[in-house]
């Protein structure tokens, strides 16, 4: 079994070892199937702005379903990134926050989202340019 050793320093500058191999891969991978998925990152941006309601989250993401609004905070809140908060009125009042180790994920996630917004124009002239060589080979 590979293993890859890589030097890291932890928050009071301890130097650690982190050790990844295939069984550790395979571990974090669901946790970066979550992060990484579109409607995921753009409920933890929306959160990092304070707690919302279900229908305010809905409203403010163009595009997502009920259903894929609700399996994604579902799963959100199954790995302990959003906390789901029922009060007791009639109807019942739920609203959605990002917890402390949601909140970590905010400063990643929003560079992320700026990394996309600055390169935007040359992933796009990227794949036209691709598209227009696979059409051309497709012509050949």
């Amino acid at each position: 079994m590979a293993v890859t050793a890589h030097k890291l320093t932890d928050e009071d500058g301890e130097e650690l070892e982190l050790q990844l191999e295939s069984a550790g891969c395979r571990n974090v991978s669901p946790v970066l199937n979550r992060v990484g998925d579109k409607w995921s990152v753009l409920i933890v941006m929306i959160l990092g702005e304070g707690p919302r309601r279900f229908n305010e989250l809905k409203r403010q993401i163009d595009g997502i379903s009920q259903r894929m609004l609700t399996l994604t905070l579902r799963g959100l809140e199954r790995d302990g990134l959003v906390s789901r908060t029922v009060e007791p009125t009639v109807p019942p009042r739920v609203t959605y926050a990002l917890t402390e180790l949601g909140e970590s994920l905010k400063e990643p996630v929003e560079a992320l989202g700026r990394w996309a917004m600055a390169h935007i124009g040359c992933i796009r002239a990227a794949q036209q340019r691709f598209d227009a060589r696979l059409e051309g080979a497709d012509e050949a």
